[in-house]
């Protein structure tokens, strides 16, 4: 230990002995308090490191200190009896999120079943296609009209009123719950709405709400501020400042003008919205989505992502759940960099995490018919630690950005800037021979950063096949939905299906005619699920029924194979350009061919990646396999192979 190690282990062991005599009577008696203080005593060093980080310059730093832990153990004694018993149940299995039986889905609630109680009625769907954990995409109260997808957030603890109540998620939660699904919910902490009821005491002159954002009198910070910060929203929302006339300020909105940026630099901010956290905790909520992750930290000429204190801020908000809620845990939603998004990825801050690089690569190797950045990439980014996992995804709500790193795609001899260009083009249907239909999403006329809106099936190709109604062309469509929906499955982590995936929603272009939406092109991809189509799912010679009775035989698969558990993946050079290799503990072997065109593996590829067993069975097809020289895969085909028992 350092010298600073040793001052923080002695300063937290006598911060939290003077502390105790104040917070043990808020807790509840007997077992139930000591669980709590047990926890704390584990995990206190860590609160005490990271807030002395944040707010050691502030004179009542210790006073903050306190409030926070009294928030913490005021809402642990607020617990319901059947919550904090999940808390000893995932202590006691800490590593429960890493079997292969975890299946995601993700879905807006009134789009996919128009209430909460619409949603509880849908559970028999969730099992049919056997999902083991449901997002729930941002149903707060939020304001009328435009409110970026429910991201603007006007009350924690209020579910809009068109949806349900706090009382029927809860409820929706424990239905879940009993039938084997963990609720997953957003944690929109970077923000507020403008309705929110703190900002509206900071627009009403009250200095205290006003600190608990980013606010100026003039342009003077703004300005030296902007010189370092990139445009999030260039075509909806240009600069990252607001000028608010009815407060004579500029308040600070990276993402839209009525989403204002909470200001943690304030220690109330931070205790205020812990306390949001925890509350949520307290319905049910089992997996917290943190939105924005990146940017809840400002420094003067930084870009202000990703800086330093967003790790102790995380770090803090983690160890505080871990003491009062043990049984929620996080997920980072960090579309940056690959070497940042892997830096939330730990047992001290996100247990999980989404995996854009893969997301956007495997977009990438459909249009290029090559995988050597996908593979290159892979082999460098996604191997996390142990207690940890990806979410892998195909899409989600948001638009597909190109994430991959410049110095991986340079060693390869692409030019990063160029080759963006190109895949914006290809999945605007621009580019010559393109199969794709989506649209473009907030160019920047500067930059020429752009990125895309679509929904899997459009993107894949599905809706530019069914216009010609050439019928191989719609074959290749739904085989790249396969293909890439099986590399979610089976790579290693949870998989996440957009609800509407799996029965081949193509765009949805309503949109354009909604006030609210039409200068969102996200709303594409965003349709009301077709209870309709959906009931062509069981009749296997529609495309509905190809692609839903293949994902979730796939998802069968999945659970039913130990390999497939998250743990080791090897990705290997498989030697064809074309075909990604990978291997799941050592035990299954999965191969992809990312074209439209007959691809053969050499046996001696096989063999340096994997001790090829005498007998073989592809777990795709339920088929026995055997091969010479090399195996032969068909256009967009996908084995899972394993040694046949």
């Amino acid at each position: 230990m350092t010298p600073q190690d040793d001052w923080f282990a002695r300063e937290a062991y006598l911060t939290l002995r003077r502390l105790l005599p104040r917070l043990s009577p808020l807790l509840p008696p007997g077992e139930e308090g000591a669980r709590f203080l047990g926890r704390l005593e584990q995990h206190f060093a860590t609160v005490f490191r990271c807030l002395y980080l944040l707010y050691n310059n502030h004179y009542d730093f210790f006073y903050h200190l306190e409030m926070i832990l009294t928030a913490a153990a005021r809402l642990y004694a607020a617990r319901p009896a059947a919550l904090k018993a999940l808390d000893q149940q995932r202590e006691a299995n800490p590593l429960w999120f890493q079997s292969q039986s975890m299946m995601g889905g993700v879905c807006y609630v009134d789009l996919f079943a128009g209430n909460l109680q619409g949603i509880r009625a849908k559970i028999p769907y969730f099992q049919e296609l056997g999902l083991t954990y449901l997002h729930l995409m941002p149903l707060f109260k939020s304001p009328a009209g435009e409110n970026d997808g429910g991201y603007a957030v006007s009350s924690y603890r209020d579910v809009e009123p068109k949806l349900g109540t706090m009382a029927e998620l809860a409820g929706l939660a424990d239905e879940l719950r009993a039938h084997g699904i963990s609720l997953v919910l957003d944690f929109v902490f970077n923000h507020t709405s403008d309705e929110h009821e703190w900002a509206k005491r900071a627009l009403a002159g009250e200095e205290e709400y006003q600190n608990y954002y980013y606010m100026f009198d003039d342009r003077t910070l703004p300005d030296q501020y902007e010189r370092t910060l990139r445009e999030i929203f260039p075509e909806q929302s240009p600069g990252s400042f607001t000028y608010r006339d009815d407060l004579q300020k500029w308040v600070w909105t990276t993402f839209r003008s009525f989403q204002w940026d909470l200001n943690y630099r304030n220690p109330q901010v931070f205790n205020a919205m812990l306390q949001e956290m925890l509350f949520l905790a307290n319905q049910g909520v089992e997996f917290l989505r943190l939105d924005a992750v990146a940017f809840i930290w400002k420094e003067v000429g930084t870009p202000c992502e990703s800086l330093p204190q967003v790790h102790d801020i995380i770090q803090a908000f983690n160890a505080l759940t871990r003491i009062a809620a043990p049984a929620m845990l996080f997920k980072s939603e960090a579309i940056v960099h690959p070497d940042q998004v892997n830096s939330y990825v730990n047992p001290q801050e996100c247990a999980l995490s989404y995996n854009p690089t893969m997301m956007a690569l495997m977009w990438e190797a459909l249009a290029t018919r090559e995988v050597k950045l996908l593979y290159h990439s892979m082999r460098q980014h996604f191997a996390l630690l142990p207690e940890c996992a990806w979410v892998n995804y195909v899409r989600s709500h948001d638009d597909i950005g190109w994430t991959f790193a410049d110095e991986v795609a340079a060693g390869l001899g692409i030019n990063g800037f160029d080759h963006r260009q190109f895949l914006n083009q290809f999945y605007t249907g621009r580019f010559k021979g393109s199969f794709a239909t989506g649209q473009p999403f907030n160019y920047n006329p500067v930059t020429r950063d752009m990125r895309i809106s679509g929904t899997c099936a459009s993107l894949a190709g599905l809706e530019q096949a069914l216009e010609t109604g050439d019928a191989l062309l719609i074959d290749h469509a739904v085989s790249r939905i396969v293909l890439i929906y099986s590399i979610a499955l089976s790579a290693g982590g949870v998989p996440l299906i957009y609800l509407g995936d799996e029965i081949a929603t193509c765009n949805d272009y309503s949109y354009e005619h909604n006030p609210a939406q039409a200068n969102d092109s996200r709303w594409v991809h965003r349709p009301p699920f077709d209870w309709a189509r959906a009931e062509r799912r069981r009749d296997a010679s529609t495309i509905e029924g190809r692609v839903f009775q293949t994902l979730a035989r796939l998802i069968q698969v999945r659970k039913s194979t130990p390999a497939l558990a998250n743990g080791r993946t090897t990705f290997f050079d498989t030697g064809s350009e074309q075909v990604l290799g990978y291997v799941r503990n050592g035990a299954l072997l999965a191969l992809c061919n990312f074209s439209e065109r007959e691809q053969r593996v050499s046996r001696e590829a096989l063999r340096a990646a994997w001790p090829i067993p005498a007998q073989i069975v592809d777990l795709v097809s339920g088929q026995k396999v055997s091969f010479g020289f090399a195996l032969t895969l068909q256009p967009y085909q996908v084995v899972w192979l394993k040694a046949a028992s």
